[in-house]
């Protein structure tokens, strides 16, 4: 596969979009939230997980809201099983990650992003699919 970009802003990009979306309609639902973004379900999760670890955004009943997080135990804890399994394996898709993590794939995007945040992870964008490695 031939690869095409290493850039960790996308995920920035997305995380600005979502807070946008939220700063101008307030609290909403993930599906409504999913809705207005018109992103994939992964790179939403990538968002929200990026927007986590900035301390910009958490999640009340079924609704998202910018706000301190209350959500940094559970994705801080997804993104440390991703950082063990990463440091197993080289260049693997984010299905094999949730897989070898025993995450949930939208749990394994959300710590995605807050690695991201981090800027811990490299993200390589071929023509079939998004991989990861540990920088």
């Amino acid at each position: 596969m031939r690869k095409l970009k290493n850039n960790i802003d996308d995920y920035g990009k997305i995380a600005g979009r979502i807070w946008r979306t939220l700063d101008k309609y307030g609290p909403i639902t993930e599906r409504n939230l999913f809705r207005k973004i018109r992103l994939n379900k992964n790179d939403l999760y990538a968002g929200i997980g990026w927007l986590a670890r900035e301390n910009k955004i958490s999640k009340d009943g079924t609704y998202y809201k910018l706000s301190e997080t209350n959500l940094t135990e559970k994705i801080g804890n997804d993104a440390g099983k991703i950082w063990d399994a990463l440091s197993n394996y080289r260049d693997v898709n984010v299905s094999s990650i949730a897989k070898i993590s025993q995450l949930k794939i939208e749990d394994a995007c959300t710590a995605l992003g807050w690695l991201a945040r981090e800027d811990k992870i490299a993200i390589n964008y071929t023509i079939k699919e998004t991989r990861y490695n540990l920088k």
